[in-house]
């Protein structure tokens, strides 16, 4: 089924405002003029947002951004997925016999899905990515970040070499080893530890964006490597299955856990000083991101003309400016990253 329709004049420029939880389309309402133009261009728009999962509450928060966007935007984009990450590349597989517009995808295993974008790019969709800023740029069209993933890697080590005065055995885990920012960031925490502290890397680890799979892991860890003293987490469960283990294990205070997290699942160890910090960005507002993103690529097609990614200012809360990636111009970074502690938690409360 395709979307309502989209209208735009070429070279306007439209003022929006911005809300946190609520956004509206980078051109305007789908409403015509008051002119009422019977010659207006038009597009009908079919786009997809395809999260890496669609069981835990990072990708249900994404959803739900969808789901407002539509509301306040008049349209019906779709939110389609699976809840194993490993199902992903099937699920867009599927997608490439549906003739849509845009899929964006945040990708769960780059290598697996890599030729499936391939194709689809291949078949004139377009394809936004989130979340994969070193995959091979030849797979999509604009990957969108919230941060430069480097810097956020390196705010990680920066928080635990601090709590542990920059001694002792660290651990990493990563929602899966193939997960492109998860591996950035983790990569850029190693080297600020090298060359900053005389940190010991103890592995990196797979949980699978699972929180069952890090406190187990944890806990095995943990009670295997009495030197461990710092753990950085990656995906949203990461840093709450590892504070479970650490408190059972009567590690508090001697155990720092810092990564990325929602106060919806990580409060309680917050509120503990079980994790010191966890830094977010909201995943309901990297969806709206990447919507609008599509949206502005399609009508520069639509309009044959080049899309500037600098003059956009998207709606999606922390995305009003967007600055290229100096190697990879496609690669597209915004300023979204949140540092939550007990102080500011409830301001953040998804």
């Amino acid at each position: 089924m395709k979307n309502s329709k989209r209208i735009f004049a070429l070279g306007a420029a439209t003022l929006m405002t911005v809300t946190l939880f609520a956004g509206c389309g980078p051109a305007n309402n789908n409403t015509p003029s008051s002119g009422g133009d019977e010659n207006a261009n038009t597009t009908d728009y079919k786009i997809a947002v395809v999260p890496k999962m669609t069981n835990i509450g990072w990708f249900q928060r994404m959803e739900e951004g969808v789901n407002a966007y539509n509301a306040e935007n008049g349209t019906d984009y779709v939110y389609r997925g699976s809840a194993e990450g490993p199902d992903q590349a099937g699920v867009v597989e599927q997608m490439l016999a549906e003739d849509w517009d845009a899929i964006c995808v945040v990708p769960f295993d780059s290598e697996s899905l890599a030729p499936v974008l391939e194709r689809a790019k291949e078949a004139g969709i377009v394809v936004i990515t989130h979340e994969a800023s070193s995959m091979d740029p030849q797979y999509f069209d604009y990957d969108i970040e919230a941060f430069v993933n480097a810097d956020y890697g390196t705010h990680f080590a920066e928080e635990l070499a601090t709590l542990c005065n920059g001694e002792g055995t660290y651990i990493q885990f990563v929602g899966d080893l193939n997960s492109v920012s998860h591996n950035e960031w983790c990569d850029a925490a190693d080297a600020y530890f090298e060359a900053n502290t005389n940190m010991v890397n103890g592995g990196r680890y797979e949980t699978g964006d699972d929180t069952t799979s890090s406190y187990n892991q944890t806990k095995e860890l943990l009670q295997a490597n009495p030197d461990i003293v710092a753990i950085q987490g990656s995906a949203s469960t990461d840093v709450v299955g590892a504070a479970q283990a650490v408190e059972e294990l009567g590690l508090t205070g001697q155990v720092a856990v810092v990564g990325t997290s929602m106060t919806s699942i990580a409060r309680q160890y917050v509120e503990s000083g079980t994790i010191a910090t966890f830094s977010v960005w909201d995943p309901a507002e990297a969806g709206k991101a990447m919507i609008e993103l599509a949206i502005a690529v399609l009508d520069a097609k639509a309009a044959g003309t080049e899309l500037d990614p600098t003059t956009l200012s998207l709606t999606a809360v922390g995305y009003d400016t967007l600055t290229p990636d100096e190697n990879t111009p496609t690669v597209l970074y915004g300023n979204a990253r949140v540092d939550v502690t007990t102080d500011n938690m409830d301001d953040y409360d998804f």
